[in-house]
């Protein structure tokens, strides 16, 4: 069974208690749902930069998708190939 954590990104951003949150998470789910709230900054400049910031940190057997103002990252087995959106 997949299971879904989900998060939020408030107005102190990510942080390193945000990472080690979000790694912990990892441990018991596949999937983790990131919601960044009005105050994180609602652009999607800034949500996209958040999960390319977020991507760095947890490695490359990680991806991410943007849907809105929310990022889903999803936990692989192998490491995966990142393409750069255009």
């Amino acid at each position: 069974m997949a299971s879904i954590a989900c998060m939020q990104i408030g107005k102190a951003g990510i942080t390193e208690n945000f990472i080690k949150t979000l790694k912990n998470n990892f441990k018991y789910h596949e999937n983790v749902k990131i919601s960044v709230l009005k105050s994180g900054g609602h652009n999607k400049k800034i949500v996209r930069n958040y999960s390319e910031q977020l991507l760095e940190a947890l490695g490359d057997r990680f991806t991410a998708k943007i849907i809105g103002f929310t990022i889903c990252i999803k936990k692989w087995r192998k490491p995966q190939k990142r393409i750069k959106p255009l």
